[in-house]
C-alpha cells in the first residue's frame, strides 16, 4: 500500500499500542482500587471515536503529540480493523457502565476485565479483536461473495 495512502486510512501501531495500554493500565487501575468511575472515563473516551473515527479520539490526539518523531516511520494499522476493535471496548465498556447502574457490579466487572484481558493480550502481542474481525470478514465474503 502507498504510504501517503496508508497513513490518510491507518493508525500508526505507537498510537495503538497507546490505546491498548490506556485500557489495560486504566482498568486494571479501576479494578484494583474499586472505582468504577475510572470505567465511565475510559467509556466516554472511546465513544466518540467508535462513533466518529480517529478524529475525534483523544488517545489519537495525545498519541500524536506524545509519539510525533515515532510516527514518521512508524508501520500503520488498518483503520477499520482498530475502529472494530474499539467498537467491541466500547460495547462491553457500555455493558459495564449499564451493569453499575443496574446493581450488578460482579457483572460489570466481567465486563470490564474482558476489555482489560483483550488489550493486555494484545500488549502481548495477539489481538483477539483482530482475530475476530477477520474470521467476520472470512464468513461474510462465504455468505455474500463478491
Amino acid at each position: 500500500m502507498d504510504t501517503t495512502l496508508q497513513k490518510q486510512k491507518g493508525v500508526p501501531f505507537p498510537i495503538v499500542t497507546l490505546n491498548r495500554a490506556v485500557l489495560t493500565i486504566g482498568i486494571f487501575v479501576a479494578l484494583l482500587t474499586q472505582q468504577t468511575w475510572i470505567t465511565t472515563i475510559l467509556f466516554l473516551i472511546l465513544l466518540p471515536t467508535t462513533l466518529l473515527g480517529k478524529k475525534f479520539s483523544l488517545i489519537y490526539f495525545v498519541g500524536n503529540v506524545l509519539f510525533k518523531k515515532q510516527i514518521q516511520n512508524s508501520q500503520y494499522e488498518d483503520a477499520g480493523l482498530q475502529r472494530f476493535n474499539n467498537t467491541i471496548a466500547t460495547t462491553l465498556l457500555g455493558f459495564s457502565q449499564i451493569s453499575f447502574l443496574a446493581g450488578q457490579p460482579i457483572l460489570a466487572w466481567v465486563f470490564a476485565t474482558m476489555v482489560m484481558l483483550a488489550s493486555g493480550v494484545a500488549l502481548a502481542g495477539f489481538c483477539v479483536g483482530c482475530f475476530l474481525y477477520y474470521q467476520f470478514k472470512i464468513q461474510r465474503y462465504r455468505i455474500f461473495r463478491p
